[in-house]
């Protein structure tokens, strides 16, 4: 399976789920947006905002569910930077368009005179002459009768577009909030208030604009969806960095640990003890490790490993480490990896840089830290020291094929696919009954396949998966593997049934159930079907956060929103990292936007 801790670059931070990580199928051609002009790929953020069509999220994949797309062909990212109305060469007080006031001319009303003094400012706002723009500008308000509410809020917006050429922010929010108050769906000034409150950092108030822009535009305006990505992205990382700092470490499922061991077959900590060094007496006690020959921590603590009682595992290596005792190197690294499981990142790197330094330790061992530090670089989006730290591991120890099969993965997230397969081959070659090798090795062929154009490569590629199965009829990952490109192709009946072959082989692993419930989605629309095999994840593993995560989304689609903040709150007291964090907090925060937005205009986008 993947990297055991890395991300996805190319969309949300997903961390490997253990044995689920390479199923993360980040599509590999941008989507479209619902409408959107400038083939951008669609941001996680516009899920829990909901498009034009409802948009379902399956490990990193779009999938566009239903005909119900806003029409193609949308404005772009035009500026909205010009006033509204023509200009005029009147003087600003001018009544009639400039023409005088006496004999021979019908007396003008006040709301002609103020049409006359907006004109002769856009007139000075097209010239650059932004103060006089102003000065016309406030005399069409004070000229406009009062009961005019269309005309007052566009001349109250113009004076806007005038001050933010001064980048005069508090004066912009402050018109803005004017002409919305007159015309509370009027599109260009809530969304240069958004740009207003940008400024001036009032992220919250920027996101709820932006967010009611976006609903009232359909997604079309790439300018908007823009800006609202951008704040999202900035409240996300802000409360991420806050929480993160102040979380209580959590243990994940035994499943999710057993999953994320076996992605390893060079790793020495994951070993069952050898004979000899443990007693062959049974346990005491419930929960109590069996006696060890040796008095030592670390064998204590690959005691406790084997019998799942993993909250013992920290302290008792710390005791070897403490005691400087025979496992030392061992010890640091079988701590190392129990703060990586829990999200402790700062904790582990420690002892993973002393392991690395350790040039008498077992080439085996430090190979293995090198691989876990350089997947917990790629966690943190930092892909070069990531890269430097499995070449280093492929020159210390050319015949590990963990470092090749882990490589591999990073390559496919760094969309260096050739070099993936390269890296697959010799992990092949070093263990030629490695499954999981030769399914993400079809996985990496496929990918590539699917972002050309030849449908030829692509068969090629679901051949090889055919092939992987049969050869290897016990290996869940390439029924899985196999699901998604099957998906991808919209062979949705034959990816139910490798899901229910995966389902078979490990009836306990939770994220399988969250696919096929995506999948029920995307195929039937059957929403009462695909909540019940997410919620039968949580029922399996309570600390999936891409279950809730998911439940989370589509609660968002189905206009639940309340529950949907709840979901998204207990995947963010789930996160294993700080980036995946955030990006859950700008999911919760584009939901709780939408709340807002409703209560304030009566906005909300379409719903199941």
């Amino acid at each position: 399976p993947g990297c055991p801790v890395a991300v996805s670059l190319r969309s949300r931070p997903v961390p490997y789920r253990g044995r689920r990580c390479e199923r993360v199928m980040a599509a590999s051609k941008p989507v479209e947006a619902a409408g959107g002009g400038g083939g951008a790929g669609l941001s996680r953020w516009q899920l829990a905002l909901v498009l034009g069509a409802p948009i379902l999220l399956g490990a990193g994949a779009l999938y566009v569910w239903g005909r119900r797309a806003a029409r193609r062909g949308g404005k772009g990212a035009s500026e909205r930077k010009t006033p509204e109305g023509r200009a005029s060469p009147g003087p600003c007080g001018g009544g009639g368009g400039g023409q005088p006031d006496g004999p021979g001319h019908e007396e003008t009303s006040p709301l002609d005179r103020a049409q006359a003094a907006k004109n002769k400012g856009n007139k000075y706002f097209k010239a650059g002459k932004y103060e006089q723009a102003i000065q016309c500008y406030t005399e069409a308000i004070s000229l406009c009768p009062p009961e005019k509410n269309l005309d007052l809020s566009t001349f109250y917006q113009n004076r806007a577009a005038a001050y933010e050429q001064l980048q005069k922010w508090t004066e912009v929010a402050q018109d803005c909030t004017k002409a919305v108050e007159l015309n509370p769906k009027y599109v260009k000034a809530l969304f240069r208030r958004a740009k207003a409150h940008e400024k001036l950092d009032n992220k919250k108030e920027c996101l709820e604009d932006v967010t009611a822009v976006c609903i009232l535009e359909a997604f079309q305006n790439q300018q908007s969806m823009l800006l609202a990505d951008k704040v999202l992205k900035l409240l996300g990382k802000e409360k991420a960095k806050e929480k993160y700092k102040n979380r209580e470490p959590l243990m994940p499922s035994p499943q999710f640990i057993k999953s994320y061991f076996s992605s390893f077959t060079d790793d020495i900590i994951s070993q069952p003890l050898l004979k000899g060094e443990k007693s062959d007496e049974d346990k005491d006690k419930e929960g109590e490790a069996s006696e060890v020959k040796e008095n030592s921590g670390y064998l204590r603590a690959k005691q406790y490993m084997e019998e799942e009682n993993y909250d013992k595992i920290i302290s008792e290596s710390t005791k070897e480490i403490e005691a400087k005792g025979k496992y030392m190197a061992e010890a640091l690294l079988l701590r190392a990896t129990f703060y990586l499981l829990i999200g402790n990142a700062n904790a582990a790197k420690p002892d993973l840089d002393q392991i690395i330094s350790m040039e008498d330790a077992n080439v085996k061992l430090r190979a293995n830290a090198l691989i876990k530090r350089g997947s917990m670089y790629m966690q943190q989006q930092q892909p070069v020291l990531s890269t430097q730290d499995f070449n280093i591991a492929a020159d210390i120890d050319p015949q590990n094929a963990d470092v090749y099969h882990h490589r591999g993965q990073l390559k496919i997230l760094l969309d260096q696919i050739e070099e993936a397969v390269e890296d697959f081959d010799e992990c092949i070659r070093l263990r030629p009954d490695s499954a999981l090798a030769q399914a993400q090795k079809c996985f990496a062929l496929y990918r590539q396949a699917y972002t050309g154009s030849n449908a030829l490569p692509v068969q090629v590629a679901m051949k090889g998966f055919e092939d992987v199965i049969k050869k290897f009829p016990k290996c869940a990952e390439g029924y899985a593997l196999y699901a998604q490109a099957l998906t991808d192709q919209q062979q949705f009946g034959k990816a139910d049934e490798m899901y229910d072959k995966c389902i078979d082989l490990e009836p306990d692993n939770a994220t399988t159930y969250v696919h096929k419930g995506l999948l029920q989605l995307q195929w039937k629309q059957d929403l009462d079907k695909g909540l019940e095999l997410i919620s039968k994840a949580i029922e399996i593993d309570n600390k999936c956060d891409f279950a809730y995560e998911t439940m989370g989304t589509i609660e968002v689609q189905r206009g639940n929103l309340d529950k949907a903040i709840e979901m998204f709150n207990k995947a963010i007291n789930l996160a294993k990292s700080e980036m995946e964090m955030a990006h859950l907090y700008s999911l919760c925060d584009a939901a709780y936007a939408q709340t807002e937005v409703a209560k304030k205009y009566g906005l909300k986008p379409p719903t199941l």
